[in-house]
């Protein structure tokens, strides 16, 4: 009967905010970007930036154009272009990204890959890889 035009979301804008003392268990998926200040447990997908607040904590696989973690990551993350881990920001997992910043009195545990921009348009989670065992 009406017809609707279905909007698009700006992947510039941030339109989900998980806050301090929340708690989120289960997936989310976001056109636009994602900031997180409370704890979420399950994997995040966003089109635009996710953002992982001082106070915030992720158990989480996380895929996105570009990633900051100022709080605290258990996952694997794969940030299509940028991906920063502030002073106070702590990744327990393996990264993929375009570009990478690392502050001092960060905490970085697992592995690295850098990839190249024709190399994201894919986008699937980092895949684990096996260290080789002794020479």
């Amino acid at each position: 009967m009406f017809k609707r035009k279905a909007a698009t979301l700006d992947p510039n804008t941030t339109d989900t905010l998980i806050g301090e003392g929340s708690i989120f268990e289960g997936s989310i998926k976001s056109a636009a970007g994602i900031r997180i200040e409370g704890q979420v447990i399950g994997n995040i997908e966003s089109e635009g930036d996710v953002t992982i607040g001082e106070k915030g904590t992720a158990r989480s696989n996380i895929v996105a154009r570009n990633i900051i973690i100022a709080g605290e990551v258990n996952g694997d993350v794969h940030a299509k272009s940028k991906l920063s881990i502030t002073s106070k920001g702590k990744l327990y997992g393996n990264l993929t990204a375009t570009s990478l910043l690392v502050e001092e009195g960060s905490i970085f545990e697992g592995t690295s890959r850098m990839v190249s921009v024709a190399d994201t348009s894919s986008s699937q989670s980092p895949k684990k890889e096996k260290a080789a065992a002794g020479a």
